[in-house]
């Protein structure tokens, strides 16, 4: 155990003010309803559905049909019986109503990781007389590691450049620049970046953009098709609760589909692909960036989850987040605030995405010590906890729980400063 000074206790008031407006809000929000979609454990504040989604309801019976029927008993016919072979596109779809796209742009299977490199590498084909890759310096790690290696198979030099320097960057260099590769939301602090005015200011430039939607997509609305985006990728098991390595997801505008050229021409996105031919030609429109075998259980396990989101507007869901995670800045500012927390979120909403970060030397032992109090968050090194909301089943109540918890936490010096950071990092 560490011991810390204990700061005075919040006076009566403000812990009183914060119950009653936690109360007033969670009774007031019009998408209440949707918390009985997922299946939340008893006596558990989740807050980490920024990096793992929950368990939807509708997902255990789907897979429980799609192993004992479909697998069990239906076999091999299931690919043309129970829609199998078009799933990828289906599910695609489906998503695609999500982040704003119109049906035929979306196509889902195969990680993140993959689906990266396809629109990294189909986008700077597409501009093939420039010579700069350019990537967020904040980037994920696998977002920075796939951008370094289409940078050097294509002979091209990459470029890290934080998005609020993107513009006086491309005044200088614009020419230059084949593709710029963003996230609208930094995964450490939260922070909501300009989708429009960064797509606006790289097609001013003739660059084309890849923007990844991973801490994104279901949490806020994105507008895809609307913003004039060229490329987009996302992973399914985050607020879109697919399952841990759910399969994520590929968007190609329209416009691009012609001269869509993928670097792994999988026997799957070819215009025949029974026909068994000596030669590769790739099937039409978005159908050409699948590749291998479609994951079937965890695409219709993805497909099921997706049903969460039936008449939601993802209008309210980012209304909801907004009230969430300003309702948890007012906590950490007059509970967290004199033991030393700081956050790095911002205040403004316009900036910020659906999650809320505090700074603190103890982070990883404080992530730690919440789970053991049935608060799950995570941490981000060195110093950073992450709290992430969904509009469709966090509650204001939830927040002021984990508030109070981190501060009693601290204030009795209950939990063990030395641990190091173990585990994964979505």
């Amino acid at each position: 155990m560490t011991a810390t000074p204990t700061p005075p206790a919040p006076t009566t008031t403000t812990a009183t003010d914060l119950a009653e407006a936690a109360a007033r809000l969670d009774a007031d929000d019009p998408l209440a309803h949707a918390r009985d979609r997922f299946l939340l454990p008893p006596d558990v504040v989740y807050l980490d559905g920024n990096s793992l989604g929950p368990l939807p309801a509708a997902v255990p019976p789907v897979l429980t049909d799609v192993v004992t029927r479909q697998w069990g008993t239906d076999l091999i016919g299931s690919w043309n019986d129970n829609g199998w072979w078009e799933a990828p596109l289906r599910v695609g779809d489906a998503i695609g109503a999500i982040v704003g796209a119109a049906p035929g742009q979306t196509v889902a299977g195969d990680s993140t990781s993959v689906q990266l490199y396809t629109a990294l590498d189909a986008a700077v084909s597409l501009r093939p007389d420039r010579t700069l890759l350019v990537t967020d310096p904040g980037h994920f790690p696998t977002d920075r590691y796939v951008a370094a290696a289409v940078a050097e198979r294509r002979g091209l030099e990459l470029r890290r450049v934080p998005p609020a320097e993107l513009a006086g960057f491309l005044r200088s260099e614009g020419e230059r620049v084949a593709v710029v590769s963003y996230s609208p939301v930094d995964f450490r602090t939260g922070e909501l970046f300009d989708v429009r005015a960064l797509t606006r200011a790289a097609h001013d430039a003739g660059a084309l953009v890849v923007w990844d939607l991973c801490h994104a997509a279901g949490a806020l609305p994105v507008e895809l098709d609307a913003l004039g985006v060229d490329f987009a990728v996302g992973c399914g098991y985050k607020f879109l609760s697919g399952g841990p390595g759910a399969p994520a997801y590929l968007y190609v505008a329209h416009r691009h589909h012609p001269g869509l050229r993928t670097p792994l021409p999988g026997w799957t996105g070819h215009a025949d692909p029974f026909g068994l031919s000596r030669d590769y030609a790739p099937a039409p429109g978005i159908a050409r960036a699948r590749i291998g075998t479609p994951p079937v259980l965890s695409l219709l396990a993805l497909e099921a989850a997706l049903t969460a989101y039936d008449g939601v507007n993802l209008a309210d869901v980012r209304a909801k987040s907004l009230s969430l995670t300003g309702f948890f800045l007012r906590c950490a500012d007059e509970l967290l605030a004199p033991f030393g927390f700081t956050s790095v979120t911002p205040a403004d909403p316009d900036r910020r995405g659906s999650q809320v970060s505090l700074r603190h030397p103890h982070a990883h032992a404080l992530t730690r010590a919440l789970a053991e109090r049935g608060v799950i968050a995570d941490m981000r090194a060195p110093d950073l906890l992450r709290f992430g909301v969904h509009g469709l089943y966090t509650t204001h109540g939830d927040l002021l729980t984990a508030a109070r918890c981190l501060r009693d936490i601290v204030a009795e010096g209950a939990y063990d400063p030395t641990p190091r950071v173990t585990g994964p990092v979505t």
